[in-house]
C-alpha cells in the first residue's frame, strides 16, 4: 500500500510540475526511473495519463481527472501532517509561488528570506515570470499580484501598500535631448519599453493628471525594448533614453543622481500587492506561518 501511495505522489508532482526531470528532480530519483513507475502506475489503472511528446507533456483526460480527484486528498493528509508538526513546533513542507521578479527581488524578499531561517525545514520554490499566471491549472500554492490581477475566488492578504511607477533618464541623456516638461512630449524622446510576455505589445505608458487625477495613456514609439525591467534600468543608466519603470527598482540611483525622476507630478500608484491561495490552503498551519510572515 505505501509503495501504491508513493506512486500516487510521483503522478501528482509530474502532473504539477509538466515535466518528468523536473519532477524527478525533486523526488531524488532518475528521470527513467520516475517514467518508469508512471507507466508501472498506467498498466496497474489501465489507464493511460499523460499524453507524453519529444518537447513536452500533459495530463489526459483520465488523468486530469485522478488528478482533481487525489490532489485534495493528499492536500488534507499533508495538512494534517502539517498539524502534527505544529504540534511539536516545527513546520515544514513544500510552497511553490509564482510572481514576478521585482516582486519577489524588491518587495518581499526580505521578508521571505527571514521566513525561510525561521522555518528552516520549508522547501520553498520562487518561479518569477511577467505574464499573468493560473496558479490552480499551472499547480502553484500561491501568487503575489496587483490586487486588479487576483481572482475574486481566491484568499488574498495584501503584502505591499502599493505599486509606484516614475519616468527616469540619465543626466547625460537630458543634457543632450532635453528634459521633458509634460508627457506628450516624450514622443520627441527615445523611450525604453517593456514587452508584455503575454500579448507580446509593448506596455502602455500611463500618467495621472495633477489636478483632474484623469489617467493618461500612451503608446511611445521605442528605441530600445527588452521584457526585463532590470535591463531597462542599465539601458537608462547607460544614456541610452527614458523609461518608465517601478520605483523600488530605481529609488537608490535616484538618490544618487545617476538617474533623474521626471514628470513626478504624474507618476502612477497602482493599488497594493497581494498574496493570493486558493480556499483550501486557508487553515494551513505552513500557509498561516507564510501569511504571517509576508503580511504587512
Amino acid at each position: 500500500m505505501q509503495e501504491n501511495l508513493n506512486d500516487l505522489r510521483a503522478f501528482l508532482l509530474v502532473a504539477q510540475t509538466g515535466s518528468f526531470t523536473k519532477a524527478a528532480a525533486q523526488i531524488g530519483v532518475s528521470q527513467s526511473a520516475l517514467s518508469h513507475t508512471i507507466r508501472s502506475l498506467e498498466e496497474r489503472l489501465k489507464i493511460k495519463l499523460f499524453h507524453r511528446t519529444t518537447r513536452s507533456i500533459s495530463t489526459t483526460e483520465a488523468g486530469e481527472q485522478l488528478y482533481q480527484r487525489l490532489s485534495p486528498l493528499f492536500d488534507t493528509i499533508d495538512k494534517e501532517i502539517d498539524e502534527l508538526s505544529a504540534i511539536q513546533n516545527t513546520i515544514k513542507g513544500n510552497l511553490r509561488i509564482n510572481s514576478t521578479e521585482f516582486v519577489f527581488s524588491y518587495l518581499v524578499w526580505d521578508r521571505l528570506q527571514q521566513f525561510m531561517h525561521q522555518y528552516p525545514e520549508v522547501n520553498l520554490e520562487l518561479t518569477a515570470e511577467t505574464r499573468f499566471t493560473n496558479i490552480v491549472a499551472e499547480r502553484f500554492d500561491a501568487g503575489i499580484r496587483l490586487g486588479d490581477d487576483v481572482e475574486k475566488d481566491m484568499i488574498a492578504v495584501k503584502v505591499a501598500d502599493e505599486l509606484k511607477i516614475c519616468t527616469v533618464a540619465s543626466p547625460a541623456y537630458l543634457a543632450q535631448y532635453g528634459t521633458p516638461q509634460m508627457p506628450d512630449e516624450l514622443t520627441k524622446h527615445r523611450c525604453l519599453h517593456l514587452r508584455l510576455p503575454t500579448s507580446g505589445g509593448l506596455l502602455d505608458w500611463e500618467f495621472k493628471h495633477p489636478q483632474t487625477e484623469e489617467i493618461l495613456k500612451m503608446k511611445l514609439s521605442s528605441y530600445f525594448i527588452s521584457n526585463n525591467n532590470n535591463l531597462l534600468r542599465k539601458a537608462a543608466l547607460s544614456d541610452l533614453g527614458i523609461t518608465w519603470i517601478p520605483y523600488e527598482i530605481v529609488k537608490e540611483d535616484i538618490a544618487a543622481g545617476r538617474l533623474v525622476s521626471l514628470l513626478a507630478d504624474w507618476n502612477m500608484h497602482y493599488q497594493g500587492i497581494y498574496l493570493y491561495y486558493p480556499n483550501r490552503h486557508g487553515n494551513s498551519t505552513l500557509f498561516k506561518a507564510l501569511v504571517k510572515a509576508l503580511k504587512q
